[in-house]
């Protein structure tokens, strides 16, 4: 079978994929819109504060600049040496593509490609974005238990999400981690019959997540710093979206955004749906009714909060135009 003919059901299934992707979101966000009035969403969007919007665009940099420095204490304690202004080119080019291309992790190989040639191993590159991204789901998740808690005693009724469920996931989730960090050559062991798929490559390649492990459990410091700053970035995230929020005029309790914001992320992870749509505003929608707040709100927040992150994203596509320019001078 020659190569154009075994990649043709490679493609068809991808295109495939994507219909189905795409048809939940329509459905999801059709039939959410089909319980508002569109009239009076459109009118209160157009009426949102420009002032408060800037000043929602200006803490999403803060967010990317604090995730770049995130980024950065991981290599460094790989001893790989990347600028933090190239890094932070390198984010905002992901954060393009995570927002325009059909797949959310568009933005994860741009970082692995840009990271591989200076860390001389693509393994290793992968290895810190994964590394990365754990301790980042890490303070995702504490940083919504804290808000579930607090909300629960500002409703003073059941809460919309038991705390109990997400200091549960939390405490999981550091139980999975740390053994990882403290016997790396534990984590080698169980990959070991990965091997039998190719003894030699697989081999190489988990002897190099070992010694990456190896390098974090030697630099805690590192790894602590990754997740001080996993809870910033969060932070500013859901004060980003209360600023969105402040900016429609909407009177929403940043306890409550600090849950549904963190969880809109968790769900949106689930690959069945194009860049999130659809899901993301469900699940606002699912919350806000729990607390008495009318879908409205719900979708106002949601889809103004990612327009005004898609155009700050635009800054990627800008910085991905110029390095194409600057590779073929």
């Amino acid at each position: 079978m020659s190569e154009p003919e075994s990649a043709a059901p490679a493609a068809g299934r991808r295109l495939l994929l994507l219909a189905a992707k795409l048809s939940v979101s329509i459905v999801l966000l059709v039939l959410l819109f089909r319980r508002i009035d569109v009239g009076r969403l459109w009118m209160t969007a157009r009426h949102a504060s420009l002032a408060w919007l800037t000043a929602a665009l200006t803490l999403y940099f803060i967010n990317v600049l604090a995730a770049t420095w995130r980024w950065h204490l991981l290599l460094d304690a790989q001893n790989v040496d990347v600028p933090k202004r190239t890094l932070l080119g390198s984010f905002l080019v992901a954060t393009f593509f995570n927002n325009f291309l059909p797949s959310n992790i568009g933005g994860d190989v741009i970082r692995i490609s840009d990271t591989a040639k200076p860390a001389r191993s693509k393994t290793l590159a992968t290895t810190v974005v994964l590394v990365d991204r754990g301790v980042g789901l890490l303070g995702l998740v504490l940083v919504a238990a804290l808000g579930a808690t607090a909300a629960g005693n500002v409703h003073h009724s059941a809460p919309p999400i038991w705390p109990v469920w997400l200091w549960g996931g939390f405490l999981l989730g550091a139980a999975a981690s740390v053994p990882a960090l403290l016997s790396p050559g534990r984590v080698g062991w169980l990959l070991q019959p990965l091997t039998v798929i190719h003894p030699e490559w697989v081999g190489d390649r988990i002897d190099m997540i070992t010694t990456v492990l190896g390098r974090f459990r030697r630099r805690p410091s590192a790894l602590a710093g990754c997740f001080g700053g996993a809870v910033f970035v969060q932070t500013t995230v859901i004060i980003f979206y209360f600023a969105v929020a402040y900016a429609l005029h909407l009177n929403l309790s940043v306890f409550d955004l600090a849950v549904i914001v963190p969880l809109s992320f968790v769900v949106q992870m689930l690959p069945v749906s194009v860049n999130g749509f659809g899901v993301r505003e469900a699940t606002f929608s699912f919350y806000f009714t729990r607390i008495g707040q009318p879908i409205e709100s719900a979708l106002l927040v949601s889809l103004v909060a990612q327009v005004v992150v898609m155009v700050f994203s635009l800054s990627g596509a800008a910085v991905y135009v110029v390095r194409g320019h600057r590779i073929q001078n």
